[in-house]
């Protein structure tokens, strides 16, 4: 029996201690807003936190995360008012959406550890988060939004 915690509250899973954390979200917890990318950790539409750290969630193992702490992306905000999610619409970043929940699981990893980013800052930090629709320079912006700063480039849209 591994135990563990997801967006605050107690979680037990008694299977295969091998799953990957990503199936054990999705089809034993009905988690569906973490999403399969490329199941190598390669492409971070599969990202949460565990113990407030970001984490490809398709190569941690369940029995990786026992007694620890995961944030899925259900877990950010119950109604979608997190800055990083505000930031989000506001700067109307997703264009297909597949990979903006891992996306936004990263920005609010870096923002808790660097509440003021700078483009480099940012550029590193969402550098394994990929987006097949090029919207980069709408997610930096958003990040600045939710930091606050409101200092990147005009962006397109």
């Amino acid at each position: 029996m591994i135990t563990f915690t997801v967006n605050g509250k107690p979680r037990k899973y008694d299977g295969d201690a091998e799953m990957p954390l990503l199936w054990v979200l999705r089809d034993e917890l009905d988690l569906k807003g973490t999403k399969f990318g490329c199941g190598m950790g390669l492409c971070g539409a599969c990202t949460v936190h565990v113990n407030g750290s970001p984490a490809r969630s398709c190569v941690t193992k369940a029995s990786d995360v026992a007694g620890k702490s995961i944030t899925t992306i259900e877990g950010i905000s119950a109604d979608g008012t997190h800055p990083v999610q505000v930031a989000w619409a506001a700067i109307d970043v997703p264009q297909c959406g597949y990979c903006q929940a891992g996306q936004i699981m990263s920005a609010c990893a870096l923002l808790a550890k660097t509440p003021k980013p700078t483009d480099a800052q940012i550029d590193t930090a969402m550098g394994g988060n990929l987006c097949r629709c090029g919207t980069y320079l709408r997610i930096r912006a958003a990040v600045h939004e939710a930091a606050g700063q409101n200092n990147s480039a005009k962006v397109a849209r």
